[in-house]
């Protein structure tokens, strides 16, 4: 378990990249003596940062002294619904109930600065999806996912994912929400303890947030939000998309509005969430195939055609490096376009990105995404 949070720890290791590593070299203690060389592979002159074992040690007994587990990809209690996305965290810490993980689920999102309309409707609408044995999902910021949180609370079970580490509540003044939440469900992140709360990590703890639900209710929210972030996630997930209604004159319904105009469903009670709740997008064909699927006798396995294994010892990736920097820029490039675009083999491709990402000059982004950086 050690080896595996240090992999998961590591700089440049990011979710793609870490199942990758361990599907190449089998196991993490190998991986991670690996990563000084794939780096320098990638352009860097130092090795990664790599966590020691005392440190990791010291993260797991931390995080028991707050009761709390850690939950690693292929594991059997990790959210299987998560497991389908192309990113899904290596690695999860819980504050909370397991079970509640892997319960049929409802994401809830909005507005931070929402109307106080928007905070009843959001708090009744999840009193009565948690009534009919569903878990709600949110964020627990300020506005419509606070107002998610309380009404699951009133009648059942609410998960709350957060961007920071478990010691960090955020905003500072739901701490006693956060606690109660635990009692009550849980309380996921994929940072470590001690993580501040910054801008780049809301996308990632975003992606949690789809990634755990069967489908996804927007109530308020603008044009340029991160909960229209979520919802992109959650349709790039294949999960199903609700929208409450708003007042077009309110900047605020701009966004929500605009997802019933592309096709979300439009929601004015629970019955509306759920007449159109799938029981599971796998079962259903509706979720697309993960780079690797959990397998219970290996752990992982592969897609055929996005990764298998290592490239040949005597293909150049240097090309490959060159091509894919000049293709890269500051704005986010879905990687199956990249690969169109590369005209090199699919298994080089990915390859390169991770000595790319190991060396720091890339970054995976949720949704499939890639930057060059630096």
């Amino acid at each position: 378990m050690l080896d595996r949070l240090r992999l998961a720890r590591t700089e440049g290791v990011g979710p793609v990249t870490y199942r990758r590593l361990l599907a190449q070299f089998g196991n993490a203690a190998d991986a991670i003596a690996a990563l000084p060389d794939l780096a320098r592979a990638g352009g860097r002159a130092d090795a990664p940062k790599i966590p020691s074992l005392k440190e990791a040690a010291r993260e797991r007994d931390r995080l028991a002294k707050l009761g709390a587990h850690l939950l690693f990809i292929g594991e059997p209690a990790y959210p299987g619904l998560m497991a389908l996305l192309p990113d899904p965290p290596p690695v999860l810490a819980v504050l909370g109930s397991l079970a509640a993980l892997n319960g049929r689920a409802v994401g809830l999102v909005g507005a931070r600065n929402a109307s106080a309309n928007g905070m009843k409707m959001a708090e009744s609408l999840a009193a009565d999806l948690a009534a009919q044995n569903l878990v709600v999902v949110s964020g627990m910021a300020r506005g419509i996912d606070a107002a998610a949180h309380t009404g699951a609370l009133h009648v059942g079970v609410t998960v709350a994912a957060v961007a920071g580490g478990l010691d960090q509540p955020y905003p500072p003044e739901h701490a006693d929400l956060q606690a109660r939440i635990a009692e009550r469900g849980a309380v996921i992140t994929e940072a470590p303890l001690g993580t501040a709360p910054q801008s780049r990590h809301f996308p990632r703890r975003n992606r949690i947030i789809a990634g755990l639900s069967l489908g996804l209710v927007v109530v308020e929210a603008a044009l340029r939000s991160g909960s229209l972030i979520t919802a992109r996630l959650a349709q790039e997930a294949n999960r199903e998309l609700f929208a409450v209604p708003g007042s077009p004159l309110d900047p605020r319904c701009r966004g929500s509005n605009d997802l019933i105009r592309q096709g979300a469903h439009l929601t004015e009670s629970a019955d509306d969430v759920l007449a159109n709740l799938p029981d599971d997008p796998r079962a259903l064909g509706l979720a697309r195939s993960p780079l690797f699927a959990r397998d219970a006798g290996q752990g992982f396995a592969h897609e055929p055609g996005v990764w298998d294994g290592p490239p040949e010892p005597e293909l150049d990736l240097g090309p490959v490096q060159t091509k894919l920097l000049a293709l890269l820029s500051a704005s986010p490039t879905d990687i199956d376009e990249l690969i169109r675009r590369c005209g090199f083999p699919t298994q080089a491709v990915m390859a390169a990105l991770m000595q790319l990402e190991l060396a720091l000059r890339v970054e995976y982004l949720p949704g499939n995404r890639v930057v060059r950086i630096g």
